[in-house]
């Protein structure tokens, strides 16, 4: 079922938390801008902090089909926006040859409706009884420069020209929401097209929340250590710094060892939950692990006091 896009932040507020996304006041006001003004959002973080999941939660909340490309080095136009059906062209070509048809109108046929795929970009333009659909283009830093000068055009047009075929255009942009790593920097001209929004790390109450929702089982002490505890890797100097989803993942692994607490044994037992290179696990398994532990309990018997 279709819902109407919200009015204010206020809305766009209600309508993540219904879904059990945990946002801030500024990136709710990121998305009704993006949304009213149908313009694209830039969502630029870290790995795991929840970029994707917005998309995800637009469409499910909105009534929307969700779209997704997802980038990777050497992205091109016939993964990302159409490619014809040649093995059936091929078939189609044959069998006209054997009934002696014309050349013009097998030129014209197997350039038509039925031989042509569309993928993410040309499904997105397509018309929807539901409305305009949420067009996800995840982690475009893994395409290439000429893939993102592509993507240019198309976000300021929503329209591509087919040679064989025509200019296809959306009636209406899609929604469209762009995530990016920084692996590298995306040009400046792409993300003057968007509303740009920096997805950072949440802060300690916010991240007990988002447990609250995605891990009910965990009990309440557990899930503090456990926030805690990252919160202190976020600040060592790690190859790749755990982030919301490596938080949910632990501890949904340690309520399934029937851990109430954190120990030093069980912490160094299950850090592949939460770091996922050999040399940061070596780095804080032991003496390090402990003292942070120590540190973490010591912060909480303060607060509580």
């Amino acid at each position: 079922m279709t819902t109407a896009l919200p009015r204010n932040v206020a809305d766009t507020l209600a309508l993540l938390s219904g879904a059990g996304y945990v946002a801030d006041r500024s990136l709710a006001t990121a998305v009704t801008l993006a949304l009213r003004l149908e313009r694209p959002l830039f969502l630029e973080g870290e790995a795991g902090v929840g970029k994707t999941e917005i998309a995800k939660v637009l469409a499910q909340t909105l009534g929307r089909r969700l779209i997704r490309l997802q980038c990777y080095e050497g992205l091109d136009v016939a993964a990302a926006v159409y490619e014809w059906n040649y093995a059936r062209q091929m078939i189609e070509i044959r069998m006209a040859e054997a009934n002696a048809g014309s050349k013009a109108s097998v030129e014209e046929e197997i350039f038509s409706e039925r031989f042509l795929i569309r993928r993410p970009l040309l499904q997105a333009m397509t018309p929807d009884a539901a409305g305009p659909p949420v067009l996800l283009i995840d982690e475009l830093d893994r395409a290439d420069e000429p893939f993102e000068a592509f993507l240019l055009e198309t976000l300021s047009d929503w329209q591509v020209t087919i040679p064989e075929f025509g200019t296809v255009k959306a009636p209406a942009p899609p929604i469209t929401i762009i995530t990016s790593n920084r692996t590298r920097e995306i040009h400046d001209a792409l993300k003057r097209r968007c509303f740009y929004y920096w997805v950072d790390y949440p802060d300690i109450a916010r991240e007990l929340e988002i447990l609250r929702i995605k891990a009910p089982e965990a009990p309440r002490r557990l899930s503090q250590e456990i926030v805690g505890f990252v919160h202190k890797l976020r600040g060592e100097e790690l190859f790749k710094v755990p982030g919301v989803a490596e938080t949910i993942d632990w501890a949904k692994a340690l309520v399934t060892l029937d851990r109430i607490e954190l120990d030093p044994d069980t912490i160094n037992d299950t850090l592949g939950a939460v770091l996922k290179y050999q040399d940061d696990i070596a780095r804080i398994r032991g003496a390090t692990a402990t003292q942070m532990l120590a540190q973490v309990r010591s912060e909480l018997a303060t607060a509580r006091t």
